[in-house]
């Protein structure tokens, strides 16, 4: 029976595998349930092509703030200016390869061995995505190698995005005692609720809408979900109860795979919230968890596709007489915090991203 096989590097082939590759990859992130529209965690920018290096700029209307006039009151030379924030978005190409031994010691073809080379390479993308994400959000400016952090430098946590357990206000003032409490996604909610642009807090921290409800995100370290199971006691079965209340982790992305529900916020476990930074040195503070308390447009994200559509580069060579098989794949993307600047260039908050730092040690 006659079989149909497209060679390295066939102009089709390497659309299907882009795809299949763009497919996956999102699949096998974690923090691809909470990429969507503008009411998403993470904001997707989808109307975007551009090249290598290019700078993106978003723009938030901000809510007006004049009295207006009463009666008959003159208006005209009472207006008031639309004042607009931006952030921007740096999008720069990643790209990695992997490289078959050969025929003999792979015992396939190299058509067989795209497949392999495929997974390998869509599970390094995803583990890049999510390394990205969380850097961002937790503003661990540590790191400064911006292929760990979305193509984008990270900023440090705003001073009104910043909850600590302790009365020191630093990462490194955690004590031994300093442990999450759900005290802390109180204070977060209450913090994202009466933030105000006009008394400098920031723009309120919009909830996601889901049956009627307004929600928020919580992200916590295994080792602050310990601290929360084992400091609760008989609370922690009532949010297990407002889990199964808010959704049975089915009808929507944003319960899968929660731990419990809390005052309107659903507690999600992630070993990617990052250590704590000290305060002078910059250094990490391995005692110390970021968790992340967020809202729609914690971050934003987008991409430079090619015209064909496919939004990762797949190439193929073979080396060595035909005997190995060479893929590359790459991204041109771009992934941060957001943090709408006002038209003086400083002063913004982060828009949709509160750090919840607490002392977060594995359990003795």
């Amino acid at each position: 029976m006659a079989q149909t096989e497209f060679g390295v590097n066939d102009p089709l082939a390497r659309k299907a595998w882009s795809k299949k590759l763009a497919a996956e990859t999102i699949a096998k992130t974690y923090v691809g349930k909470f990429i969507g529209g503008d009411d998403a965690l993470i904001h997707e920018k989808t109307d975007l092509k551009k090249s290598a290096g290019d700078t993106i700029t978003c723009g938030l209307r901000v809510q007006l703030q004049g009295d207006g006039v009463q009666g008959d009151n003159t208006l005209e030379g009472n207006e008031e200016a639309i004042d607009f924030h931006s952030d921007s978005i740096v999008i720069d190409q990643l790209r990695h390869a992997t490289r078959s031994k050969g025929n003999m010691s792979e015992k396939r073809v190299p058509y067989s061995m795209r497949k392999v080379q495929k997974d390998a390479l869509s599970d390094w993308h995803a583990e890049r995505l999510d390394a990205s994400a969380f850097n961002q959000m937790c503003g661990y400016t540590v790191q400064t190698d911006v292929r760990f952090t979305g193509m984008n430098a990270v900023s440090a946590p705003t001073s009104a995005r910043r909850i600590f357990v302790g009365s020191t206000k630093t990462d490194e003032g955690q004590g031994s005692g300093d442990i999450f409490t759900l005290e802390m996604i109180d204070y977060a909610r209450e913090k994202a609720m009466t933030a105000s642009i006009e008394d400098g807090t920031g723009p309120i921290i919009r909830p996601f809408k889901y049956q009627g409800e307004e929600l928020y995100v919580a992200f916590l370290h295994p080792f602050q979900v310990t601290a929360l199971r084992t400091g609760s006691g008989s609370r922690w079965k009532e949010i297990q109860d407002a889990l199964l209340q808010g959704g049975d982790g089915k009808k929507n992305p944003l319960f899968t795979g929660a731990v419990g529900m809390y005052n309107k916020t659903i507690i999600h476990e992630t070993r990617r919230i990052t250590p704590g930074v000290h305060s002078s040195t910059g250094a990490a503070v391995s005692t110390t968890r970021r968790a992340v308390f967020c809202g729609a447009q914690a971050a934003a994200i987008a991409s430079g596709g090619s015209d064909d559509g496919t939004k990762y580069s797949w190439t193929e060579e073979m080396f060595d007489y035909g005997n190995q098989l060479g893929v590359s794949a790459g991204k041109i993307y771009g992934l941060k915090k957001c943090v709408f600047q006002p038209d003086s260039g400083s002063g913004g908050e982060d828009f949709g991203v509160i750090v919840m730092s607490s002392r977060a040690e594995a359990a003795s």
